[in-house]
């Protein structure tokens, strides 16, 4: 058999089941670009990554969407990841901006809103001020909301305290801020494997210092119950029951105050959902996408 005969006859996956070549970075204000994830095209499905990733967490989600005949967009936040640091402010109205540029100039409609951690937080604050002109859709996962911190009025996850340590030891030393936060990220310490840790403290260590510590100052002080009740779209809520970052109350609370909400419960993970239960996760995904 000729060369060619075998290349002709091998299985090669089709460019139009991602996609044709699509901008890897777009511009949200002059001199801050950030870097995207685009590929196929059907729905959209726009992921929203958590402190201190980027879009590429997402990676074992992306395949499993595409797949399935929609079109997957990853944002990774200003600070973070491949996208610019530029030094300023990092709070959620910021991201929310930064969100909306990017799905103007992608010309969105009609998508599922995916975030995650902290991009959770951004996620809420985004659509209860975009008041659905992109996203048709919600799904929260792990989310670092209504509140991450305590509060007079609320006493769920974390005190105030454990937050101001996390900022100071990020600028003593952010190595060991990440370490710390992988012995916690999943249910057990060895719930994933050392390969997939060394790739999520790979991406944590190419964030900024200056994005990581300003997040770290936006999740202790935001509080997010007021803008609960202006999310009028069908909402998913997934957490993981054993999560030690954002403990499942905050699940319960934002069930109570988001009106056309719903929670999947996952029984056997931590913060690190995505990972620890992936077949789950993709399946419960999927399914509220498409109906």
């Amino acid at each position: 058999m000729k060369k060619t005969d075998i290349l002709e006859n091998k299985q090669i996956p089709s460019a139009t089941s991602v996609g044709s070549a699509r901008a890897e970075y777009i511009e949200v204000e002059p001199n801050v670009r950030l870097h995207i994830t685009d590929g196929g095209d059907g729905r959209p499905v726009v992921f929203i990554h958590g402190w201190p990733l980027s879009d590429e967490m997402f990676e074992y989600q992306y395949r499993e969407l595409l797949n399935k005949g929609f079109r997957v967009i990853g944002i990774t936040l200003r600070g973070f990841g491949k996208s610019d640091k530029p030094y300023g402010l990092y709070d959620y109205d910021v991201h929310a901006g930064d969100i909306k540029s990017v799905l103007n100039k992608l010309e969105i409609t009609d998508a599922v809103l995916v975030g995650f951690s902290m991009g959770g937080s951004v996620a809420i604050r985004f659509v209860s001020k975009d008041d659905g002109a992109h996203v048709s859709k919600l799904v929260l996962c792990g989310a670092a909301a209504p509140s991450w911190t305590q509060r007079d009025d609320f006493h769920y996850n974390l005190p105030v305290s454990a937050v101001d340590d996390l900022i100071a030891l990020n600028y003593k030393d952010r190595p060991k801020l990440l370490e710390n936060f992988a012995k916690i990220f999943s249910a057990t310490e060895n719930a994933l494997n050392k390969g997939i840790g060394d790739w999520l403290n790979g991406i944590g260590l190419s964030a900024s210092s200056h994005a990581m510590a300003e997040c770290l100052v936006a999740l202790r002080d935001t509080d997010l119950r007021g803008d609960l009740a202006k999310i009028l779209l069908p909402t998913l809520i997934m957490h993981g029951k054993k999560d030690k970052i954002c403990s499942f109350d905050l699940a319960e609370q934002m069930k109570a105050g988001i009106p056309d909400s719903r929670i999947i419960a996952f029984e056997k993970s931590g913060h690190s959902l995505f990972l620890e239960e992936t077949e789950k996760f993709n399946k419960e995904l999927i399914r509220f996408a498409k109906i």
